[in-house]
């Protein structure tokens, strides 16, 4: 495969941008499909014929399609369908590979982020309560912790995809995907043994009267969930959770 083509950094930031907007169109129909066209799109402005030509309304339907994978690693996607545009590689093979990343992509993201990244920063934020940070400082922690994460994810995935192209599978094959998920969740059982006390000793501080039952409810809870594991959506248990939040605060 030749040297990738040298793109604008002005169409580059432009990618970048609609990036974060991967989920905007999100439908049962596509999926993400019509996000990864959209974030794609200023690239293929560069394609022969310009914008509207009949190269750029080929490539914007063929990424318009059904596409699912995790939305930050979309990113290493994006970039290794642009480069296959630019490249003028067979519609044929682009389809091929459309297809079989989304599992990879998604599975990877799933055990990079949900599973460890998130866990992560929120017991990094309770850690920063526990030492006593106030309530503004631990969500401020939490929301640029997380977020310089998956920025940062982005970029990376970005630049990988563009720089391998459909040859993306040496990417996967990064340590960053191979081994992040395995140092995330040490630190995440590292910084989470280290919040748990001060939480606790902060909490009974704060409402010396309430720690038993704030126990209690979570020792209910956990045995709860551990026996309707399998039987039960982890969406249903956190509307319930929100609702009797919601009625606490008001009965309050």
């Amino acid at each position: 495969m030749s040297a990738a083509p040298t793109l604008p950094a002005f169409t580059w930031l432009r990618v970048f941008a609609r990036l974060f907007a991967v989920q905007g169109s999100y439908n049962y129909e596509v999926m993400i499909g019509n996000g990864i066209a959209y974030a794609a799109e200023p690239a293929f402005r560069l394609l022969p014929g310009g914008r509207g030509g009949p190269a750029y309304q080929a490539a914007l339907a063929r990424h318009s399609r059904y596409f699912n994978s995790h939305p930050y690693l979309a990113a290493l996607a994006v970039g290794a369908l642009v480069r296959a545009e630019l490249d003028g590689e067979d519609p044929v093979r682009i389809e091929r590979f459309r297809t079989a990343c989304c599992g990879p992509l998604g599975a990877a993201g799933d055990r990079l982020v949900w599973a460890g990244w998130l866990p992560f920063c929120s017991a990094l934020a309770l850690l920063a309560y526990g030492a006593g940070i106030s309530a503004t400082g631990v969500v401020a922690l939490f929301v640029g912790t997380y977020n310089v994460g998956h920025v940062a994810l982005r970029a990376w995935g970005l630049r990988a995809g563009y720089r391998e192209g459909l040859k993306v599978a040496a990417a996967l094959g990064s340590p960053v995907l191979r081994q992040g998920p395995l140092h995330v969740a040490r630190g995440v059982a590292l910084v989470g043994g280290a919040a748990l006390p001060l939480t606790l000793h902060r909490v009974r501080a704060d409402h010396p009267f309430s720690i038993g039952i704030e126990l209690a409810l979570a020792a209910g809870l956990a045995a709860a969930l551990s026996r309707w594991q399998g039987r039960i959506d982890g969406w249903r248990v956190g509307v319930a959770l929100l609702v009797l939040f919601l009625l606490y605060s008001v009965v309050r």
